[in-house]
């Protein structure tokens, strides 16, 4: 999989589809040379085109050479005018560097990065090129690590950078975690964008000379841009086209860019955002980055997509609950927001528990004196006003009607109402002497501080172990500001937003350590921090606090692109909705959240008793397909964002036995006829039989006659067909 040609001075990473090749030049830079469809191992330092201007042959354009060369991982400062993958400033102020090749190492299997969420493998699935470079200068050591996966077309880049000086401290200002140089063939960018309740909406757009990009610098992910990009071949479909997508393994600041040059080269990069970042290196001490995931396909966006949810079901989640049936649960936020009491709880427990649903979860209003959105933010004990006797007798009620228990908790925030600020007001992220900015009236915990952070962690514990509590949303509902942390010296403060995303994996890790059971569901006001490094310590992510399902049809597919769908925390919810206001059929409310964790948020006592009796229909579909919907390979077949009129997808089975379709309508028209919708990927020469129908069909038609949608009526509508191979 990772071959190193001693002759050519060449690295070669292989996967199933694609190659990715760089080479040494004049002993001393890394050159990028190809990463595509996978080819034999010829030489292609050719492509490169720096014959004739490499600085042992020609000194004198050093510079030249710098500008155009294709670099494996490009530094600023000595002739590189493109934007650059590191920048270091030493304490005299000097800030050029130079990176050139020392030695490598290719390894079985793939090592943890230090306090950071990463993809793993065993010896037997994966391999690992290591290779250091080093600024003799600088005296810094900088290590590309690059991991492949047996069977997928990804390869996984991280790097750590060491300060080898004895007596001098470095600041790194800038790092990122992958580049990648390759010639601009018409490729279009593609990212996602968004906002509260309407995230990650797909948007592509040509790329022009000069830097174009998404990035956050609100301390997360966020919802208004994503840390994921992808540049697409012109036409590119589903089906067809050369994609290479780019998935940052990271929760906090990032920044994703393509820049096409005066040649018409594209660079892409991709890490931690620059903005408010400068961390000290003292001698001997090491940075590590986090983790880049490159994925190409020549078979257009759903070979990518597949990729990423394959690579990240069985190699980034590790909860028991990744492969497995996860509980149906109901949640009363949208059914009672703050206005409930242990009654009202085992009211809803008690009817949930008739139509098949299996756990309570208790959201928002549980804790200190909250009423509203105003007060008692850190102050984690029960209001016993609202739940008498604390959470036990609440807990032990809805065990004994047989659901499950969860929790609702926001860890990291602090209201200025609550007795931790009164007792702590220094404890926050927050500049002296300046009134801090609030957001939803609460403030942000400096989780950097170690008396903040044991803090918090024992108030998350103790709630924990005070109850059977079996689930835990950990929401983060506001953003970063006011960068300043008491715990750090004025040299450090550049260092405050990783510290503080390093403190929640050090907590979460934590968490997940000291209950192995627990399913945890990470929320960030929605699906702000809706990314591959949160993953890693939950199995599911709550991907929009908009639960109106058409709009969720725009939001899952976008989330889809990239996450698989056993992730998306998706909730059958009220109507008309509570955040848009529209009516749309139970039965369709259902259907799109089957395409996700599956769930309910509403008051199971208020809906209509028609609603009501669908539900022993939803939960029994869930128990049908769920295996297949959080296993399965899926499939875009239509999109209603870019249509307007209906949304189609699939679930396969990995071995081609069953199919799941999705079909959902827009608003009804007059005057129409049945719609084909053209499946994808199925095996050539086998037949599939519709369960309802007892119709048979060849996978030949299925894929390109089309399987039919009628006995649809009403605005809104929608279908599932199940299909079955006949053998």
């Amino acid at each position: 999989m990772i071959t190193f040609c001693e002759e050519r001075k060449t690295f070669k990473l292989d996967t199933p589809s694609s190659s990715y090749v760089f080479g040494i030049e004049d002993d001393r830079y890394l050159v990028h040379y190809y990463y595509g469809r996978r080819i034999g191992n010829e030489d292609l330092s050719y492509l490169a085109r720096t014959e004739g201007t490499r600085p042992s042959e020609r000194l004198r354009e050093k510079n030249s050479f710098l500008d155009f060369a294709p670099m494996e991982y490009p530094v600023s400062g000595t002739g590189d005018y493109r934007p650059a993958a590191f920048e270091a400033q030493r304490e005299d102020g000097t800030c050029s560097a130079e990176l050139y090749y020392v030695n490598h190492t290719i390894e079985k299997g793939k090592l943890k990065l230090e306090g950071l969420p990463a993809t793993f493998g065993s010896e037997a699935e994966c391999e690992t090129l290591t290779v250091c470079l080093e600024d003799p200068i600088l005296k810094l050591k900088v290590f590309l690590v690059y991991s492949v996966f047996e069977g997928l077309d990804a390869v996984v880049r991280s790097l750590r950078v060491e300060n080898g000086s004895k007596d001098s401290n470095v600041y790194i200002t800038n790092i990122m975690s992958t580049c990648l140089d390759i010639d601009n063939d018409d490729y279009k960018l593609l990212s996602l964008h968004g906002s509260w309740a309407r995230e990650r909406n797909i948007e592509t757009r040509s790329i022009a000379h000069g830097t174009q990009g998404v990035g956050s610098i609100r301390g997360e992910s966020s919802h208004q841009e994503h840390p994921f990009i992808a540049l697409c071949s012109n036409n590119t479909t589903q089906t067809t086209g050369d994609v290479y997508g780019f998935s940052f393994v990271y929760s906090g600041n990032f920044t994703a860019s393509a820049h096409l040059d005066q040649f018409n080269k594209v660079r892409v990069l991709m890490g931690i955002n620059p903005y408010h970042f400068r961390w000290k290196l003292e001698p001997g001490e090491q940075f590590t980055a986090p983790e880049a995931v490159m994925v190409y396909s020549h078979e257009g966006l759903g070979h990518m997509t597949r990729t990423f949810h394959d690579l990240y079901r069985e190699h980034l989640i590790r909860s028991p609950y990744r492969a497995k049936e996860r509980p149906i649960l109901i949640n009363n936020w949208e059914a009672t927001y703050f206005n409930f009491d242990t009654e009202k709880l085992l009211s809803i427990a008690k009817e949930a528990s008739k139509r098949g649903i299996e756990m309570l979860v208790m959201d928002d209003g549980w804790f200190g004196v909250r009423n509203d959105d105003n007060s008692s933010l850190g102050d984690w004990y029960v209001n016993e006003k609202k739940l008498p006797g604390g959470l036990k007798p609440l807990v032990d009620g809805v065990n004994a009607l047989g659901l499950k228990f969860g929790i609702w908790m926001e860890p990291e925030m602090v209201s200025p109402d609550s007795d931790l600020y009164r007792a702590h007001p220094d404890w926050t992220i927050s500049v002296p002497g300046r009134t801090p900015t609030r957001s939803r009236n609460q403030l942000v915990l400096d989780l950097t501080r170690p008396e903040v952070w044991e803090h918090t962690w024992n108030s998350v514990k103790t709630v924990l172990k005070s109850a059977n509590i079996e689930y835990l949303k950990w929401d983060m509902n506001r953003q970063l500001t006011d960068l300043y942390s008491a715990g750090l010296p004025a040299d450090r403060q550049g260092e405050l937003l990783h510290r503080y995303v390093l403190a929640v994996y050090r907590m979460q890790e934590t968490l997940v350590t000291e209950f192995p059971n627990l399913l945890l569901e990470n929320c960030s006001g929605g699906g702000a921090r809706f990314d591959p490094g949160m993953l890693y310590y939950s199995p599911q992510i709550w991907t929009s606090d908009d639960t109106d399902a058409i709009e969720r049809l725009k939001i899952q597919e976008g989330t889809a692109l990239v996450y698989p769908l056993s992730c998306m925390g998706a909730h059958v919810s009220d109507c008309p909705n509570h955040t848009v206001g529209r009516v749309t059929p139970f039965k369709t409310r259902g259907h799109v959240a089957l395409a996700g964790t599956f769930g309910y948020e509403l008051d199971i006592t208020k809906i209509s008793e028609g609603d009501r009796d669908l539900i022993p229909t939803q939960v029994a579909d869930y128990h049908k397909y769920g295996d297949l919907v959080r296993n399965g390979d899926y499939y875009r077949l239509a999109s209603f964002s870019e249509n307007g009129k209906f949304d189609a997808w699939m679930v396969q089975k990995k071995d081609g036995s069953e199919i799941l379709v999705t079909f959902v309508k827009g608003l009804n028209e007059a005057n129409t006829k049945v719609r084909f919708i053209k499946l994808q990927g199925l095996e050539p020469g086998v037949s599939y039989k519709d369960e309802t129908t007892g119709r048979v069909y060849g996978s030949e038609v299925l894929m390109y006659a089309g399987l039919p949608m009628d006995s649809l009526n009403g605005d809104f509508d929608s279908k599932l067909v199940h299909l079955l191979r006949v053998d």
